[in-house]
């Protein structure tokens, strides 16, 4: 194994134990005010870190924001809001443990949409892997046990918006460099948020303004981490690790918040990050073949 790629593991396994800390944050958050107030300060903090990295850019500040797909970047912007709040709103109905435990279905949507909006062929394997995926999704939600109920849902819903949101991402990657498509749905997000947020807005208590400020900075490091995962290395070489996040969810949601594991989940979990993998192998091959 190569500095480069031990480098880049680390560094996603350390965004991925960032971004779930920032879950965890947000789930105690939105359960203490509201969901719109979580999202909104989120985005506020975001937008003013993205603003600073686009000041800081060697081409110049409007040359890099610069845009030819600015109504696909709203589009984006609109979906990822949305996600943002249903996964945080699953966490405070169902936990983390199993609104993550449906979130992990993302990569497999990936596949999915990824034929009628980027022409990618669904081939043998990637078949196989939606397959195992979503015979992992059944065990999960146990269709017909009676433990069943809908908020389980949300979540799932969730990681279909951000597998649009992904699908989106990869298409203006086609015809821009990466940086707009980073900026853009931050400074929007945060406009769209701006109004809700003050609307919603709760006094903080003075004991929980550590855990909001700690919120917007591991929300800033989680994104820098990644930022800097994929400069330094190739994404399907590091892509496998991020399914670590639900192994520090596990052990955010059982030691911070009594939540537990079945097993059930457990293994629903193991079918679903099998499907995932797969998929991304099949993705690698097809890339170097």
């Amino acid at each position: 194994m190569t500095p480069t790629r031990r480098a880049g593991i680390l560094m996603m396994v350390a965004a991925m134990a960032s971004f779930s800390v920032q879950d965890g944050l947000s789930r105690y958050l939105a359960e203490t005010y509201n969901t719109p107030m979580v999202v909104a300060f989120r985005y506020w903090v975001f937008a003013a870190y993205v603003l600073i990295l686009a000041f800081r850019r060697p081409e110049g500040f409007r040359a890099a924001i610069h845009s030819t797909r600015l109504g696909i970047h709203v589009l984006r912007a609109v979906i990822l809001v949305a996600e943002i709040a249903i996964i945080i709103w699953a966490y405070t109905l169902i936990g983390l443990i199993e609104a993550h435990a449906m979130f992990a279905t993302c990569p497999l949507l990936v596949v999915m949409l990824s034929g009628p909006v980027l022409g990618e062929k669904l081939n043998r394997w990637r078949l196989v892997a939606l397959a195992i995926g979503f015979a992992g999704v059944l065990v999960i939600l146990r269709p017909g046990s009676g433990l069943f109920t809908w908020p389980i849902l949300l979540p799932l819903a969730s990681a279909l918006l951000f597998s649009i949101f992904t699908v989106l991402t990869r298409l203006t990657a086609r015809a821009e460099p990466s940086f707009p498509s980073f900026f853009w749905p931050a400074v929007i997000g945060a406009a769209l948020m701006a109004v809700v947020g003050v609307v919603k807005w709760q006094p903080v208590a003075a004991g929980d303004w550590p855990f909001m400020l700690g919120y917007a900075a591991v929300a800033v490091v989680s994104n820098w981490l990644l930022l800097r995962t994929y400069e330094i290395a190739e994404a399907g070489s590091v892509q496998p690790f991020a399914y670590m996040q639900f192994v520090f969810i596990a052990l955010i949601g059982i030691l911070v918040f009594g939540e537990s594991l079945s097993i059930a989940v457990a293994i629903g979990v193991a079918l679903v990050i099998i499907g995932g993998l797969c998929a991304l192998w099949s993705e690698r091959v097809e890339q170097d073949g």
